[in-house]
């Protein structure tokens, strides 16, 4: 099965949608599955992971509302109030919708630096693993630190990394980042998603050669059974076309073997979020 594991699906509001920008006029509209169904059928992919971009449980309802139209729709990555004493009483609600597979909190919209590892977020991921669900880790380089301790904290969470940390590819800035993916890497329970590149780079310029550093050394530290793909669409329309997030990942892909790519390219998403 031939997955993207990260897309987004939303009836654009301006005040709820606020974080898209003037700047990202692009995508100041509305996208749902008919948007992108035709280009998934044309390049061979058989479903996504539709995740949440709005930190609401209508949103998460929203996405399964869309699933129960949409074939495509695979799994869900919702939100969940995680710092509620009631999260368990909202995962047990969530749990009656099987295409439900995981959460995420847009962690890199929160300015605390220890937001990962605070009592009442860690309480939420123990629920998360006590209901087999899974968590995206969203960050920025002021949270490395705390999810390093968060995830060392959970062993038996499942744990998935996005945009593989939105490296600064723009500022061709690495070190700190490869020493963050370095450390992270070394938790087996930790997958990461080659995501979201093309708008961590300049958005009108970027080259093939300006990701070859950072996707080199995903790699090497992840290995190939714990990297999956996505596109970030729409978002990645910022930078340029599905077809051009394609292109990015492809080019650094030349020694996988067959069974590498069908792991990369749906197999390794399958298993880690349970997808029929």
């Amino acid at each position: 099965m031939r997955i993207d594991t990260h897309q987004h699906f939303w009836l654009y509001d301006p005040i709820k949608d606020a974080w898209i920008t003037d700047e990202m006029s692009a995508i100041q509209r509305n996208f749902l599955p008919n948007d992108i169904s035709g280009t998934l059928k044309q390049l061979g992919f058989d479903g996504v992971v539709a995740v949440q971009a709005d930190q609401t449980h209508r949103e998460t309802e929203f996405l399964v509302e869309l699933s129960q139209v949409y074939a495509l729709i695979k799994g869900i990555v919702g939100w969940v109030d995680l710092r509620s004493e009631k999260v368990e009483e909202y995962l047990q609600n969530f749990s009656k919708h099987q295409v439900i597979k995981g959460f995420r909190h847009i962690v890199e919209g929160e300015d605390d630096p220890d937001f990962l590892h605070r009592d009442e977020f860690l309480r939420g991921i123990a629920a998360l693993t006590k209901f087999n669900y899974t968590y995206d880790l969203l960050l920025r380089p002021r949270h490395y630190q705390s999810s390093l301790k968060c995830v060392e904290a959970n062993p038996n969470q499942a744990f998935v990394l996005d945009h593989i940390a939105k490296p600064p590819i723009k500022s061709q800035v690495f070190t700190e980042w490869a020493s963050y993916i370095e450390q992270l890497a070394n938790y087996p329970n930790v997958h990461c998603k080659i995501s979201g590149l093309g708008t961590e780079a300049d958005w009108k310029h970027w080259k093939l050669d300006h990701f070859t550093e950072y996707l080199d050394h995903v790699i090497k530290c992840f290995g190939k059974e714990r990297l999956m793909f996505g596109s970030d669409w729409p978002v990645c329309l910022l930078a340029g076309s599905y077809e051009d997030a394609l292109k990015i990942v492809e080019d650094r892909l030349g020694d996988f073997n067959e069974q590498e790519l069908k792991g990369f390219w749906g197999d390794n998403a399958v298993k880690f979020y349970g997808l029929k």
